[in-house]
C-alpha cells in the first residue's frame, strides 16, 4: 500500500509506537551533541571536480555487490561556516552496516567562491559521476535514492528533480542519473515558502540564515527579475514525478512539521505522491542519529525506497 500521507489511524499508531519506544528527552539533540561522540569514517574520498570541496565520501559495504545506493546530502543552512559531510558520517555508517552503500556528496556553500546560483546546484549535480565511480565500485545504480538533511533535503530532492529542468536554465543536465525516489529529513523543500516564514524571517530562536541566505543560494542580486525558485525549489518544480517520502520531527524548530505537511499539499495538488511521517519526541538532529527511536524508523523506509516500496507502514 502506498500513503500520500497518514491517513488518522495509521499516524496515531505510528505516533503511539514512536512514543512508547522513545527515551525520555528533556530537549533535543544539537549537532553539537552528535558530533561530540566517536565519530566513523572512511577511507574512500573521490573528487568529482577540481576544487576543495568537490568530493564525496564513499561508505561501502562489505560483500562483493553489487549495493544498492543513496546520495547522501548533508545541511548546514547552505552555509560554509556550519558543518558539513561529518554530519552524516553516523547514519552512513549505519547504512553501510546495513548492506548499503553511500556517497555523501560535499559541494560548495555560501561563504565559499562560486557557492549560490549555479555553483552549489552544480556542485550537487555530481550524483552523475555515480556513473564512473560504479565502475571501480560494487554500486548497482539501479538501485539509487537521495537522502538529504535540512538543507540537504532541498538539495537531495531537487537532485532527484533535474529532469524536470528546461534547457534555458544552467542547471539543466542533458542526460541527469535518475533516483529511484528521494527522502528529505527535515528538508526545506520549499524555499519562497521558508524565506517567508521560516523561524528567521519570523524572529525566531532558531537561526538558518532567514532570507539573505535564500537570496544568496538563489542568485538573487544577480537574477533581479527572474523567477528566483522555478528551477532551484522543489515546490516550484512540481510535479518532480518521483517518489517522496517528507520526514520531519515533532519538536523541530529550525524547519517545523508544518512545512513539510504544506509542501506535501502543494505537491498533491500537483499531481503527486508524497508520503509525510512525523516523528514524536524527535527533534532537528534526531533524524541523523542513528541511535534514536525515529532512525530506527528511518533506516527502514530507506530501504523500502530503495526497493520500490515508499511509504509502506
Amino acid at each position: 500500500m502506498r500513503l500520500a500521507h497518514f491517513a488518522p489511524r495509521a499516524a496515531l499508531a505510528l505516533g503511539l509506537a514512536m512514543a512508547s519506544a522513545a527515551p525520555a528527552a528533556a530537549q533535543p539533540i544539537t549537532f553539537k551533541d552528535l558530533l561530540g561522540r566517536e565519530r566513523p569514517g572512511t577511507d574512500i574520498r573521490i573528487p568529482y571536480g577540481t576544487l576543495p570541496d568537490q568530493f564525496g565520501e564513499l561508505w561501502l559495504p562489505d560483500g562483493p555487490g553489487p549495493h544498492p545506493t543513496v546520495v547522501m546530502v548533508h545541511g548546514g543552512c547552505w552555509l560554509a561556516s556550519l558543518p558539513g559531510v561529518e554530519l552524516m558520517a553516523y547514519i552512513s555508517e549505519d547504512l553501510r552496516r546495513r548492506g548499503i552503500a553511500v556517497w555523501n556528496v560535499e559541494y560548495r556553500r555560501l561563504g565559499t567562491p562560486g557557492a549560490g546560483y549555479p555553483g552549489t546546484f552544480l556542485d550537487v549535480a555530481a550524483v552523475d559521476h555515480l556513473r564512473e565511480v560504479a565502475k571501480s565500485h560494487p554500486l548497482d545504480l539501479s538501485r539509487l535514492v537521495g537522502v538529504g538533511h535540512s538543507a540537504g533535503g532541498h538539495l537531495a530532492l531537487w537532485a532527484g528533480a533535474r529532469p524536470v529542468i528546461g534547457t534555458e536554465s544552467p542547471l539543466h543536465t542533458p542526460d541527469p542519473l535518475k533516483l529511484k525516489g528521494v527522502l528529505t529529513l527535515a528538508g526545506i523543500n520549499d524555499l519562497e515558502a521558508y524565506r517567508a516564514e521560516g523561524p528567521d524571517a519570523c524572529g525566531g530562536p532558531d537561526t538558518c540564515g532567514g532570507p539573505d541566505t535564500i537570496d544568496g543560494l538563489t542568485g538573487a542580486k544577480e537574477r533581479p527579475g527572474t523567477d528566483l525558485f522555478a528551477d532551484t525549489s522543489p515546490a516550484a518544480m512540481t510535479p518532480l514525478q518521483i517518489d517522496q517520502i517528507i520526514v520531519s520531527g515533532e519538536l523541530d524548530h529550525i524547519v517545523p512539521p508544518a512545512f513539510g505537511r504544506n509542501y506535501r499539499d502543494k505537491a498533491e495538488a500537483a499531481g503527486e505522491m508524497v508520503t509525510v511521517l512525523e516523528y514524536p519526541g524527535a527533534g532537528h538532529f534526531e533524524l541523523i542519529d542513528p541511535t534514536s527511536a525515529a532512525w530506527a524508523d528511518i533506516s527502514r523506509q530507506i530501504t523500502a525506497l530503495l526497493e520500490g516500496e515508499a511509504g509502506r507502514p
